[in-house]
């Protein structure tokens, strides 16, 4: 069976039914010990690029990245030990066009979409057509697009299953640090996804105060300046 590990940041690890390591924009995180069959770049950013974190190449593996992808204008395809590797568009206002690609990954039957570090791209609406089976799309709304847009772009591309990476991290501990800043116990918190809306939660909180304690009427505002949306019931 094929899996996939998430290790952080833009970085995971693919393996193939017949035990084929791949390694997406190696840079944080653990499982590196696995060697590596095939290693994937989307662009040279320090954060994407670390290989001196996987441990050890299998013989014959190969790094594929955008020099020799994305050649004088043409996105190439190559096939590496059974696996295809088709470089598409990535790109955005921190990531030159011509210096970063995504990947279309052909194994065991599934099609895997790594987007790389982008924004909407011209490729995005003819993708629907590939009928592609998973798709990643980074989402942290500073250096690539934010949760809202890559929904967009998940529905675009349309794949049986999107998966967001490169998140905004401890957006949710910001919120909830609030509370503790105030001794405030919080009894409960549920989340629940956002109809028709890809990588979005509503979260519901339950707290133990009062709005006539010191501190907490303020506190609430502050959640509310903090939240895209805020109910207080």
């Amino acid at each position: 069976m094929s899996k996939m590990l998430y290790q952080g940041h833009g970085s995971y690890r693919l393996t193939t039914r017949d035990g084929k390591t791949i390694y997406v924009d190696p840079y944080v995180g653990e499982g590196y010990d696995v060697p590596a069959d095939l290693i994937v770049i989307s662009h040279e950013h320090h954060d994407h690029n670390n290989l001196a974190i996987i441990r050890q190449q299998a013989p014959g593996c190969r790094i594929l990245r955008p020099a020799n992808m994305l050649v004088n204008g043409e996105y190439r395809t190559e096939e590496v030990q059974g696996i295809t590797v088709r470089a598409v568009q990535a790109y955005n206002g921190h990531h030159k066009k011509e210096e970063c690609v995504g990947y279309i990954l052909s194994f065991d039957g599934i099609t895997f979409y790594a987007s790389g570090d982008t924004s909407t791209t011209e490729d995005m609406a003819k993708m629907a057509d590939l009928h592609l089976d998973y798709a990643v799309f980074p989402g942290d709304g500073i250096y690539n697009m934010d949760v809202q847009e890559a929904s967009r772009c998940a529905s675009l591309v349309n794949a049986r299953h999107s998966i967001p990476v490169h998140l905004k991290p401890g957006a949710l501990y910001d919120v909830l640090s609030k509370l503790a800043a105030l001794g405030i116990n919080m009894s409960k918190l549920e989340s629940c996804p956002v109809s028709g809306r890809n990588f979005e939660f509503i979260f519901f909180l339950e707290l133990e105060a009062s709005v006539q304690e010191p501190g907490v009427l303020p506190m609430l505002e502050e959640l509310e300046r903090s939240c895209q949306n805020f109910t207080f019931l």
